[in-house]
């Protein structure tokens, strides 16, 4: 299993991102998929998950409600993150999560600063 995060950087507060995650070495069209991201000094915090098709069943941590949006492209064994409207406080390294294999990307940095 091999997940490789990437579209993490610096960026402006208001700004957006779209994390990307690219999976390999499993059915990727048949698993939900997550997003996590630790800050600093705290704990991993699950931030979304999607279902294996995707659809209105998706979860987000109430925090990034209406500013962020998980999406998948099965035929590419993608991951999405779309952020808009960041703010300082989403400062954290994000990674990809394989909920059923427990499998971890290396994560990228996001820091929202101006």
């Amino acid at each position: 299993v091999q997940l490789v995060e990437s579209g993490g950087g610096l960026v402006q507060p208001g700004g957006s991102l779209r994390l990307s995650c690219a999976a390999s070495g499993f059915t990727f069209s048949k698993l939900a998929m997550s997003w996590y991201r630790q800050a600093p000094g705290k704990e991993r915090e699950l931030v979304a998950a999607i279902t294996s098709s995707g659809g209105s069943s998706d979860y987000y941590v109430e925090s990034v409600k209406g500013r962020f949006t998980i999406s998948r492209d099965n035929a590419k064994n993608t991951l999405f993150l779309q952020m808009i409207s960041l703010k300082p406080e989403d400062t954290a390294v994000y990674y990809c999560h394989v909920i059923a294999l427990n499998a971890w990307g290396q994560g990228t940095q996001v820091t929202v600063s101006s």
